[in-house]
């Protein structure tokens, strides 16, 4: 059997290392205590992925924003703008100072070129857009630095539209959808080559989405809400629009959205992860299902605990008697496919 690469549907890394005051990104190089290090990533095969911006919650004091699951009021944009250029930057930096080791892609072809390298290959993406403006300016200026990727929203109110809240048991169908702002931006993102990501989408938002957008429908960090009742999941309803627009959805890895209980425990075992991946598949084809870790974004499961522990998913899903095809598509070759799609 050959070594199976993965490319990844979410990362907090950028946003971690900002937190960390870490503005070359030095921790990542020389190991930190995350989720992500080159180390790690190496160790585990972690060839590429979305690094995600996103900028903290104003009201929230523990490092982690899913301490409570609760909604969240919207933040400040001076501060959204501020810290989204700097998360950016600290992206561009990092490529800069070893390309040997990471690079920001813009392309399908830059990203097999980066995997071919040995670099790890980073699609900049953008997890709530508060640092945009109403006139998409920002977006603009963002694009052209190598945004390829972004959610209008977190699980909060903004400009855009309305993020869906941490709650479970409860449907994700919470509240109003996009604003007008929020159909020109899914809009701007089609003509200029940009992944709507739905992961943080209510469900109001989301069906406004798939009747705005001419792209497939994507979740770049979402599960099956028929596994696990959270309103972070996504619906069997939604996920057929998903298949039926050619989309991908990768699965989260947090535990609190992979078990049936949705309890938030790290002793989760791998057949939760399993549960979804065969719900996924089921009711998206084998062409339609990644994976979507949100490393450095919330707890992750004592089998994979971090970056490299990707290879012990990647077991269980041979045990499980996924055949190499269909392991390779979801680790690799599915991302590929949306992103030639849609980014070019």
């Amino acid at each position: 059997m050959t070594a199976i690469h993965i490319f990844d549907g979410h990362n907090d890394l950028l946003s971690c290392l900002w937190h960390e005051q870490d503005s070359t990104g030095a921790g990542f190089f020389s190991g930190r205590d995350g989720d992500l290090d080159l180390e790690k990533c190496r160790a585990g095969g972690f060839a590429g992925g979305f690094f995600a911006v996103w900028v903290g919650n104003d009201s929230a004091h523990a490092p982690d924003p899913m301490a409570t699951f609760r909604a969240f009021r919207a933040v400040d944009a001076g501060r959204a703008t501020q810290e989204t250029l700097g998360q950016i930057a600290l992206l561009h930096r990092m490529a800069a100072a070893r390309p040997d080791a990471i690079r920001l892609c813009r392309s399908v072809a830059e990203i097999a070129a980066a995997r071919d390298a040995g670099a790890i290959a980073a699609v900049l993406h953008i997890e709530g857009c508060e640092g945009i403006d109403a006139d998409l300016n920002a977006l603009q200026v963002y694009h052209a630095a190598g945004l390829r990727s972004l959610g209008p929203v977190w699980s909060r109110p903004n400009i855009f539209g309305h993020g869906v809240p941490f709650n479970f048991p409860a449907s994700p169908d919470t509240g109003p959808g996009l604003t007008e702002a929020g159909v020109r931006l899914v809009q701007e993102c089609d003509r200029l080559g940009i992944v709507v990501d739905l992961s943080h989408l209510n469900e109001a938002g989301f069906w406004d989405v798939a009747k705005v957008s001419s792209k497939p429908l994507v979740a770049t960090h979402s599960n099956a809400h028929a596994v696990c009742g959270s309103t972070r999941n996504l619906t069997d309803r939604q996920l057929a629009a998903i298949a039926e627009s050619g989309g991908v959805v990768g699965l989260n890895f947090g535990c609190a959205f992979l078990r049936a209980d949705g309890v938030k425990r790290s002793d989760t075992p791998a057949t939760d992860a399993l549960r979804h991946l065969d719900h996924l598949i089921d009711k998206l084809g084998e062409s339609g299902v990644a994976l979507g870790s949100d490393f450095d974004g919330t707890m992750i499961p004592d089998f994979i605990k971090d970056a490299r522990g990707l290879p012990n998913l990647v077991k269980a899903m041979r045990e499980a008697g996924y055949g190499e095809t269909l392991i390779g598509k979801i680790c690799w070759d599915n991302w590929q496919g949306l992103l030639g799609r849609v980014i070019g």
